[in-house]
């Protein structure tokens, strides 16, 4: 992996504007034809073989008027006052809904049934000729449009309903870009000049740009969650960052040691650029891995950051090099102009900093640290014990959003199951249930305590198919809600089924849950044989696993306690407590994984690069921290500030992304890297790095940061900002 780098590396350095160029014109025919030919996203909702699923497709052969999407344009008016006086207007407003495209038909507002008891609300069902999923977010604007010279007079015009939901586009916080602001502030007091500060920032928006421009591209040949550019771009600006900051780390670090600038940056390549592709590579593994769970949303937000990573990876190992070569001692300008001035005393030992003391002082007394930081993460976990789950809906969203205030309006005036609608489909072909019994079936659906209401039935032209609108007592994220579905599948004989988006979302939650284990499984087993192919070692994989999940189940424990529990919600914006979404434990673990791999391989590369010149394993990780320690402690910073950027955005899942992720990684950069590794280290001595030699024998070896470097000649020279001294060589 160590020569694949510095090949890699070495060409592009050699040919720069060459490289550059390549990435010019790729950039140049990527984003265009994104514009162009581009698929739009959209979420496909359905769990694969579930009972909602096969109501669908029964729908969509025989009774396609019943399949497709709906919204709700809803009209209110103040209290005291009766939308009839608005008639003309909201008349006139239903005409023009009825022609935009693919409008199949628009009830009448003012009819029974439509019209809250005091007559304040009403709402005109809109029902589209086309599925949920297929509406576009041009019609959905269209029908916004046409609804909008209702809203004065202190009238109140919204629109919801299920394809509304779905099709939303929340706009962004823009605090994207402050957090981008905040990273090359960072940069600049790491590094100490803003050229070098600069780089790592330009190619993490590259690799982003790129990245995404391939996401469009991918939504053209396959349903593509719209969640997945903003994850992709979430984890693309963190690694896309942190994977150049170390390169440029260890060039400077390098080039202080006495290496001429090309060697130095060859070297970086060899060592810290194999380090980048080892951890890409993980994030990658871990991403994809949610195909695992079946479910087309979540392998397509895998994809699509997968293809983000990798695009951030390239740009490390190519891109990267080019630019370090074109700029040459510019990256060391300030340094260099202090040279000049005055002269300054030879490089001290890694024993002279604080990580190294600290890391020996953690190693002497190995287990009370383990154990006071093991508790405190423990406890951190503790919340998840408790976590509800369930599928976002419109409830969960902004009330700056227009279908969050039509969910709010159509709760106020028909009960809060007026959101979460259920489509019992009776399937007259088979055994079971005869026309005749659907009254029958109609009175004892509505006999059941969870259920408000049941409508007329709807029979499809050839009679064979039926559909009973059901509306339950309770909200779509209501557990209630979930045991009134379950009650009601009980209930129905075996040709009826359920299905309606409340349905659907629930067994999307159901099968989560079901297939989270074996998600979590396959990644663990993946990683521990990358991680053991890597290090040569049994006890290394192990506790990282472990380690990782430590991370992991805090980082879920600290969303639980803020979203559901509502601690500090205010200092988050938080409107009101929320379940956590269903989705979010998978996606969690996939991503926090694949970043926690990320330090552990920087920073245990480096430890067995020590561990391979000295043979003492506690010197090594002393060593390995104080050579890493401000560069990841920077890394770090930088990450969490561009993952916390998210918390303001509005959407719930994002803000939790955002939240978690941040806290994984100051939690690993912290407690994990600075207390665990050390205190777990000197407990295994030189155990840490056994493994069986019949194992050994046959493993391949791709081992990373482990590139001889000769050993430059004693001079005087001052050491690289967030380094400790000379490289260790062998």
């Amino acid at each position: 992996m160590n020569r694949l780098t510095r090949r890699i590396g070495d060409a592009s350095a050699r040919r720069p504007w060459v490289t550059i160029a390549a990435w010019v014109a790729a950039l140049a025919l990527v984003l265009p034809l994104a514009a162009v030919a581009g698929g739009s996203f959209v979420d496909d909702l359905v769990a694969p073989g579930s009972q909602s699923e096969e109501a669908m497709e029964l729908l969509e052969e025989r009774f396609p008027e019943a399949s497709g999407g709906n919204a709700m344009a809803v009209f209110a008016t103040p209290e005291g006052e009766r939308i009839d006086s608005h008639r003309a207007a909201i008349e006139a407003a239903v005409a023009r809904i009825a022609d935009v495209e693919h409008v199949a038909t628009v009830t009448d507002p003012f009819t029974a049934g439509t019209v809250s008891p005091d007559r304040r609300i009403g709402f005109a069902q809109v029902a589209f000729d086309v599925p949920a999923m297929e509406v576009t977010p041009g019609q959905i604007t269209a029908l916004i449009r046409a609804i909008e010279p209702v809203r004065g007079n202190g009238v109140v015009a919204e629109l919801g309903g299920d394809a509304v939901f779905i099709k939303a586009e929340t706009p962004t916080s823009g605090a994207e870009a402050a957090g981008l602001l905040t990273a090359l502030v960072i940069l600049i007091v790491a590094f100490g000049t803003i050229v070098a500060a600069l780089v790592p920032i330009a190619l993490a928006l590259a690799a982003v740009a790129a990245g995404l421009g391939s996401v469009a591209l991918l939504a053209h040949t396959m349903d593509v969650s719209p969640a997945a550019p903003t994850i992709g771009a979430m984890i693309g600006l963190g690694v896309g960052i942190d994977y150049a900051l170390f390169i440029v780390a260890r060039c400077r670090e390098n080039r202080a040691a006495g290496q001429d600038s090309s060697t130095a940056l060859s070297n970086a390549m060899a060592s810290s650029g194999a380090a980048v592709l080892f951890a890409g590579g993980t994030v990658i593994v871990a991403m994809s891995a949610l195909a695992v769970t079946g479910l087309s949303f979540l392998t397509s937000i895998g994809l699509s950051t997968s293809l983000v990573v990798l695009f951030a990876v390239a740009t490390a190992l190519t891109l990267l090099p080019a630019l370090l070569s074109l700029l040459g001692d510019r990256i060391h300008k300030q340094r260099r102009r202090r040279l000049r001035t005055r002269r300054v005393k030879k490089p001290e030992g890694p024993e002279t900093t604080a990580w190294w003391r600290f890391a020996h002082h953690v190693s002497g007394r190995p287990w009370p640290y383990l154990l006071a930081a093991s508790a405190a993460m423990l406890a951190l976990t503790v919340p998840a014990l408790r976590m509800d789950t369930s599928f976002p809906d419109a409830g969960n969203d902004a009330t700056s959003t227009t279908h969050r205030r039509a969910y709010d309006l159509l709760a106020e005036g028909f009960g809060p199951g007026f959101n979460a609608p259920l489509l019992i489909v009776a399937d007259l072909r088979s055994p079971g249930v005869a026309a005749e019994g659907i009254p029958d079936l109609a009175r004892r659906l509505a006999d059941d305590p969870g259920i408000a209401s049941v409508g007329e039935p709807q029979f499809s032209a050839a009679k064979d198919t039926v559909v009973l609108p059901t509306i339950p007592t309770t909200a779509p994220a209501d557990a209630a809600t979930s045991d009134t579905l379950a009650r009601v599948r009980d209930l129905v004989p075996d040709n009826v089924a359920v299905s309606g988006l409340t349905a659907m979302t629930d067994d999307l939650t159901r099968q989560l849950a079901d297939t989270l284990p074996v998600f979590i499984a396959t990644i663990l087993v993946v990683s521990f044989l990358l991680l053991m192919l890597v290090f040569r070692s049994i006890a290394v994989p192990l506790k990282a696993t472990v380690m990782n999940l430590l991370s992991i189940g805090a980082a879920y424990g600290v969303v639980v306690a803020v979203f559901q529990w509502g601690w500090l919600s205010g200092l988050f914006n938080l409107e009101e407590t929320l379940p956590i979404a269903s989705p979010l434990p998978t996606i969690f673990f996939a991503v926090l994984f694949g970043l926690s791999m990320d330090y552990e391989v920087f920073l245990l590369s480096r430890v067995r690069e020590e561990y391979d010149a000295t043979g003492d394993t506690i010197e090594s990780v002393a060593r390995g921290i104080s050579v890493t320690g401000r560069v990841i402690t920077s890394a770090a910073l930088i990450m969490a500030v561009v993952f916390l950027s998210f918390v303001a955005n509005p959407s719930p899942l994002v803000k939790m992304m955002g939240l978690g992720l941040a806290t994984a990684i100051v939690l690993d950069a912290t407690v994990v890297r600075m207390v665990l590794v050390p205190a777990v280290m000197a407990l295994l001595g030189r155990a840490a790095w056994w493994i069986p030699r019949p194992l050994a024998l046959h493993l391949p070896r791709i081992g990373v940061e482990t590139a001889t470097v000769p050993p430059p000649p004693e001079r005087e020279r001052e050491p690289a900002l967030g380094t400790a001294g000379q490289d260790q060589v062998r």
